[in-house]
């Protein structure tokens, strides 16, 4: 695997490829939405760039959920043909809304995030200086599916997680 530099663009917006999940019924999921996520997720996709090219990309993501199901800590590590990176984000619910942060641990770049959960599905923006990236997640049981897009260097990802 070759790790080159690429566009922070790709880290920020694959910072919470895996950081967000849900499952249980609506109600539950309005104040636990991540109850049931901890554990070791994996899979893989597909990324887009500017210039029309697609890479395979695989990962692995590892979970830590408070006792409450209301808080996440997770580290993620994914690589394509020319990527290698490694991200970890916090996020925290409640009432519906998620905010946390993320970091791109190898290249030291970092930001925020924010979205809403609800009806097994998450829809959250990631942000950074100079960038933003859209984010839906679904769990369904031990399966996850991610989809990414943004601007720039990066278009987009769309990544299916499984529980090992």
């Amino acid at each position: 695997m070759i790790s080159r530099p690429a566009s922070s663009q790709f880290f920020r917006a694959a910072a919470i490829c895996a950081a967000l999940g849900l499952s249980g019924s609506a109600a539950y999921a309005q104040s636990a939405p991540f109850a049931g996520m901890a554990g070791v997720w994996s899979g893989n996709g597909t990324i887009s760039l500017e210039d029309g090219s697609k890479e395979r990309i695989r990962c692995k993501a590892t979970y830590a959920v408070s006792s409450e199901g209301n808080g996440l800590n997770q580290a993620l590590l994914c690589a394509s043909d020319s990527y290698k990176f490694e991200l970890k984000s916090d996020v925290i619910a409640k009432a519906g809304t998620l905010s946390g942060t993320w970091a791109e641990t190898t290249r030291n770049v970092s930001g925020s995030l924010e979205g809403r959960a609800g009806n097994g599905q998450f829809n959250v923006t990631v942000s950074a200086p100079a960038f933003t990236a859209k984010l839906t997640m679904t769990t369904n049981g031990n399966k996850q599916n991610v989809a990414i897009s943004s601007e720039g260097a990066f278009k987009g990802a769309n990544i299916s997680l499984s529980r090992s």
